[in-house]
């Protein structure tokens, strides 16, 4: 796995006229994790997206080391293929991977178009997706809605396993995670 490292310095997060938090600061290391926790609204989603880049921060900086994956509630698959299509697509940009359509019990499905599966489907052919990256850093905005109890606990051990392997992950979730080297940021002590 290359090499990574995440840290936040004093974020803060403004949606239209509203400061959603502020002073959010956090610096995780290879094989560490990070839970945000926090009522909805509170901006959990927000900070996955400034961390990822795809949104501005209001103040504060992000620095990181290694390409990120994002699962969020956009499975990032083109809804109108076959799912087996579908990742197939992104593997020719990301590479060769192991067979995580099994790995995550789709390879039944790798006909079906993305459009037919259900949420929960949905979120696991999102993390076939994001194994296939090999992205150091995982971000995860509530990766556990709509799956089963077993497919819950197949995320958790991927999340485990990812991080064992010196990756990092940062999780917004209600969700318990139970992981080593976790740690969790009550986002409402940060809300403005």
């Amino acid at each position: 796995m290359q090499e990574c490292r995440l840290a936040a310095r004093d974020l803060a997060c403004r949606r239209g006229e509203r400061i959603l938090f502020a002073g959010v600061s956090f610096a995780l290391e290879p094989g560490e994790a990070l839970q945000l926790v926090g009522p909805n609204g509170i901006g959990k989603s927000s900070l996955i997206r400034i961390v990822a880049g795809l949104m501005q921060a209001f103040g504060g900086a992000v620095e990181r080391t290694g390409a990120c994956g994002l699962v969020d509630e956009r499975p990032a698959l083109d809804p109108l293929l076959p799912l087996g299509e579908a990742l197939a697509f992104w593997r020719r940009i990301d590479g060769p991977t192991d067979n995580e359509l099994a790995r995550l019990g789709l390879s039944d499905l790798a006909d079906v178009p993305v459009r037919y599966l259900s949420t929960g489907q949905k979120k696991r052919a999102a993390l076939a997706r994001l194994l296939g990256q090999d992205a150091p850093v995982w971000l995860l905005d509530e990766p556990l809605n709509g799956l089963d109890r077993s497919a819950a606990a197949l995320a958790r051990e991927l999340v485990a396993e990812h991080c064992a392997a010196g990756g990092i992950c940062v999780i917004a979730s209600h969700q318990e995670f139970a992981l080593p080297a976790l740690r969790r940021i009550d986002m409402a002590e940060h809300a403005a």
